[in-house]
């Protein structure tokens, strides 16, 4: 097949790129050539912003495109513009912000969309992220009908997750000590390992997949306490782990997600279903799932490449970490 694909330097378009070449693709890329423009070198590369210069599409067809930066309809509407009389399958990579309500467990695909009042917004805020999205899915099926192929992703992780949401975790855990942690082992978490989605994206465009699919996992129920279990593994790390509870977390100003990745509280009945996403539609098509430790391992061998002052982007300081232990050890007597 002859790929497109629409940046693919940076995290999941790279990883696509390299899952597509493996395969034996024929891939473009399009894109500013800001981000690691030395990858790839095989590859033929269309150097233009997507909202500047789009015209540099046309006059070419590929079989598949794959586009992972569009952030609101007029960046799809200006590559269909170009590209969508020809292509015979479009992958969108939106997000499972694009539900309104995550409040229900177990929501598949027929859950409520989000929606904004002024569809011409183009500011991506945390407010309008999800309907943005929504709103990408449905002009690129308007416009090329039955060709679209909406992923709708949760947390993607692994190598190059430059957000550091998961990262956090196995080099907080391989520096060993007392870990703080969010809640209790059982607490439920999803994510997916960016290389185990790029290589069922590129198998779905083989297929002609179309519709929307919701894109997290794994296959089981992830808890924290497993995965924390998963990176003292791999990492043989003496780390010993201190749960604390949503009230005391929250109580002390500590940020869920940003501040302990992966952790939204359990106590907000609002987003009791954020990390339960019903997936049987993915896992049916084909979305499978490598060991929890290859992840890890593969995550640190990564993180060990950058540079040593770089300021993480997510997670929490030791200092800081180490002041909430000490307030939960003085709050809770042992």
């Amino acid at each position: 097949m002859k790929i497109l694909v629409i940046g693919g330097t940076i995290f999941l378009g790279r990883h696509v790129v390299q899952s597509a070449l493996e395969r034996g693709h024929e891939v473009t890329l399009f894109n500013r050539g800001q981000h690691f423009p030395e990858l790839f070198p095989e590859v033929e590369k269309i150097r233009g912003d997507r909202l500047v210069n789009a015209d540099l599409l046309k006059g070419r067809s590929w079989d598949a495109v794959v586009d992972p930066s569009g952030e609101f309809p007029r960046a799809i509407r200006l590559i269909a513009d170009v590209v969508g009389d020809t292509v015979g399958h479009y992958t969108y990579i939106s997000s499972l912000n694009a539900y309104s309500d995550v409040s229900k467990p177990n929501m598949d695909e027929s859950g409520p969309e989000a929606t904004m009042e002024d569809e011409t917004v183009e500011e991506v805020t945390h407010e309008t992220y999800g309907p943005l999205k929504v709103l990408c899915e449905k002009t690129a099926e308007a416009m090329m009908p039955g060709r679209v192929f909406n992923v709708r992703a949760g947390l993607i992780v692994g190598p190059c997750d430059f957000s550091d949401r998961f990262t956090y975790w196995p080099r907080r855990v391989a520096r060993g000590g007392e870990v703080l942690a969010p809640e209790h082992p059982d607490v439920a978490t999803q994510f997916v390992d960016v290389r185990d989605l790029a290589d069922w994206i590129v198998r779905m465009a083989e297929k002609g997949g179309v519709g929307t699919y919701n894109a997290t996992g794994p296959d089981y129920t992830m808890t924290m306490g497993h995965l924390l279990e998963v990176c003292r593994e791999v990492t043989g790390s003496d780390a010993r782990f201190t749960w604390a509870s949503a009230e005391f977390l929250l109580e002390h100003g500590v940020a869920p997600w940003s501040e302990l990745p992966l952790w939204l509280p359990s106590n907000d009945p609002e987003i009791a279903g954020f990390a339960t996403t019903n997936c049987d539609k993915a896992f049916a098509s084909g979305l499978t799932f490598r060991p929890l430790a290859d992840t890890v391992a593969a995550t640190l061998e990564w993180a060990a490449t950058l540079p040593a002052d770089r300021a993480p982007r997510a997670g929490m300081a030791p200092e800081r970490e180490a002041e909430l232990l000490s307030a939960l050890h003085a709050h809770v007597p042992e």
